[in-house]
């Protein structure tokens, strides 16, 4: 095949990426290249040069990419969101209210000016960080229609002006990343757990069955994730709205009561309780911060349904159905202030409260289905970034790229959320570990927002210094009180975040490590094709596929090919698996191809961050552009990595250890890329780092 001009639209720069092969990244030979080989063996002075063997023109196509889809409009799509989006925020008023009076006034009744000075700091919550921050303003940040933390540091990290600032970003959103999954993993437990305690309202008798009840719950939940949401979905967005009518409906019959209550809306309510009470009200602000849970949900989901039918759906149902809740329970408050022991439930008439309670828990529920989704998603995105090691990730719907199922992140967040509910025993002392997780990726949302709106939207500093500057002083204040709360529980989500930040950081470093010694020991592909005709290399039928990560040098697996089989075979395909920091490639831009010698290929496979790869279907559209590709005949030759300490070690004992624990225990890359088992052949590589 000779090179064609490259198909479709004219090549567009790519943003930044980084390759990966069988391991992330290939192996490299330790030893001398074999004797077959030693004919392109390259000089010590030619080991440095990477050049290409002639002067081949790069072709790029590719039939299976997915551009972004245009996210639907219309009663459809907001009913849609309602059933995933506010699954979390909507089942705030369950404990959010509650927890906050039993904080400001734990043995006696709250009296009328704390109890408008809470109301007030909810309704002034859900206003600014929710409707003003999230989705009026951080909402317009999205990165090819995608959203969420790592598509706005994506973003940051592209107008970075120096390494040093995008390595300070990467970090910045792999805290806020890890500070989501410990969300992830309260929310189930806390969501569920203070449904189940609407028993010891509507059945007293049933109090001691809370526990086991939401236990069977969490992992009857977690159970069936395996089957995935198409059909459960389907009831999600129904179930979500009847719920959000009975919050508001309840709220309005008792505001009729005690109208008196609505004052709370005006701001001074709020200023005043925080004056008068000083520390206690920032203690408060710990507990304020649970009616906010589940903003960031509203970002990161936007690739799924679009800005418009969030923002509609909050806008003009969620957000007064949500208000006129609270100050509903609050009227109830007025008049009995003994109904504290659960506002929520005590607002229905004794008559209701039994279907009210089932309502709940299918609305928990469907909160925890969300959060476990969206935390699937996340892991995805993480391994494609090259922050994690390969997990096992299955299609639950052949039809929906985006519903996916993660086994071992599964089961971590069942083990975890189990854990929880028997630790702590209830909503109100649960409450204790929520916060400081989800104020923390509050404040890295806003670091990461002050970059992107500054550098891309070309904010003027002032406005930005105006606005970020007044979001993130709220933000550090709400995380700042919960950090009070680390003895009682807030500790929870702060062990699992470093835990998981170390983690994140210990396997990025270790790749790059390992990239970085295979480098130096692999040969140039150039040198290497070049000294090739002079080889007594023998050539036989069939088509072999080389992983590797750095395509400017040789596979180590070819050179142990050549090393104990002493052949080649007739048509060879260099491949690198790129994974750029975009959520999806570009409609025409899957593949690169460059023919480097007869039958000698380098392709270039693309990933966007929110696409799981399948290489065998990629390399398929090899056939539409001209070359005798047959994916049933090719073999797969990985490198299977043996990493060891060097002489000079690079990396601390203690990150060594977590390294090979994580490489242990990652995914066979032939799964991974979802290579057919009997095309594979492996070679076991040491490399010293």
């Amino acid at each position: 095949m000779t090179s064609s001009e490259p198909i479709g639209k004219t090549p567009q720069p790519h943003s930044s990426s980084q390759s990966s092969s069988p391991s992330d990244s290939p192996s490299a030979a330790q030893s001398s290249p074999p004797p077959s080989a030693q004919a392109s063996a390259p000089s010590s002075s030619e080991k440095n040069e990477a050049a290409p063997a002639k002067d081949s023109k790069i072709t790029e196509f590719g039939a299976d990419e997915k551009e972004h889809k245009q996210a639907p409009v219309g009663l459809a799509a907001m009913l849609a969101v309602l059933g995933v989006v506010f699954g979390d925020i909507g089942t705030s008023p369950l404990y959010a209210l509650k927890s906050t009076l039993l904080l400001a006034s734990p043995n006696t009744p709250a009296n009328l000016s704390d109890l408008l000075g809470i109301e007030s700091l909810i309704f002034w919550s859900l206003i600014l960080i929710v409707t003003i921050k999230y989705v009026v303003l951080i909402m317009r940040a999205d990165h090819n229609g995608e959203g969420g933390i790592l598509a706005l540091t994506s973003l940051a990290q592209r107008v970075a002006t120096s390494t040093r600032t995008k390595i300070l970003l990467g970090f910045i959103g792999v805290i806020g990343t890890c500070l989501f999954f410990g969300d992830g993993m309260i929310t189930p437990a806390i969501s569920v757990l203070s449904a189940i305690e609407g028993l010891e309202v509507s059945i007293p008798s049933a109090s001691h069955l809370v526990i086991p009840i939401a236990l069977i719950v969490l992992v009857g939940l977690f159970s069936v994730q395996y089957y995935g949401t198409g059909v459960v979905g389907k009831v999600f967005g129904p179930v979500m709205l009847i719920w959000f009518g009975t919050l508001g409906i309840l709220g309005i019959l008792e505001i009729t009561k005690h109208p008196y209550i609505l004052l709370a809306i005006l701001p001074h309510h709020a200023i005043l309780f925080l004056y008068h009470h000083g520390w206690v009200g920032f203690r408060v602000l710990g507990s304020v911060v649970l009616a906010v849970t589940g903003a960031e949900a509203l970002y990161a989901d936007m690739g799924h349904f679009g800005r418009t039918p969030i923002r509609y759906a909050w806008l003009f149902y969620v957000l007064p159905a949500l208000v006129l809740n609270y100050f509903g329970q609050g009227a109830l408050l007025l008049s009995h202030p003994s109904a504290i022991s659960n506002p929520f439930f005590l607002l229905c008439p004794d008559a209701l409260r039994i279907p009210l309670f089932v309502l709940s828990t299918l609305a928990t529920v469907i909160a925890s289905q969300a959060g476990i989704s969206g935390g699937f998603s996340l892991v995805r995105q993480v391994v494609q970034l090259g922050y994690f090691p390969r997990m096992r990730i299955h299609h639950t719907n052949a039809n929906e790229e985006g519903q996916i199922y993660v086994p071992e992140f599964n089961r971590f967040l069942m083990i975890g959320a189990l854990l929880l509910v028997i630790t702590f025993q209830s909503s109100n002392a649960l409450a204790s570990a929520y916060g400081i997780a989800v104020t923390g990726t509050f404040v890295c949302t806003c670091c990461l927002a002050i970059v992107v709106f500054r550098r891309i939207y070309k904010w003027p500093a002032w406005i930005v210094g105006l606005v970020f500057g007044f979001f993130f002083i709220i933000d550090f204040t709400f995380f700042a009180a919960n950090a009070l709360k680390i003895p009682q529980g807030g500790w929870v989500p702060l062990v699992l975040g470093v835990t998981l930040t170390l983690m994140m950081s210990t396997w990025k470093k270790g790749r790059s490590l390992i990239r970085a010694r295979q480098k130096q020991d692999s040969f140039p592909v150039g040198s290497f094709l070049a000294r090739l005709p002079q080889s007594r290399t023998i050539h036989v039928p069939g088509t072999a596929v080389y992983m590797t990560a750095t395509p400017e040098y040789v596979p180590s697996s070819l050179l142990h090919n050549l090393k104990h089989n002493k052949v080649l075979h007739e048509q060879i395909f260099l491949v690198t698996v790129e994974n750029l920091d975009q959520p999806e490639v570009t409609r025409g831009h899957r593949i690169a191809l460059q023919e480097l010698a007869p039958n000698i290929f380098r392709v270039m496979v693309r990933y966007g961050f929110m696409e799981i790869p399948n290489l065998p279907r990629a390399l398929e559209n090899l056939k539409n552009n001209g070359v005798d590709f047959d994916g049933l005949q090719a073999s797969y030759f990985l490198s299977h990595e043996m990493v060891v300490r060097s002489s000079v070690p690079k990396i601390a004992l203690w990150r060594m250890w977590l390294f090979l624990f994580m490489s242990r225990n990652a995914t066979p890359a032939r799964v991974f890329f979802r290579i057919p088992a009997d095309r594979v052949v492996e070679f076991g590589v040491k490399i010293a780092i």
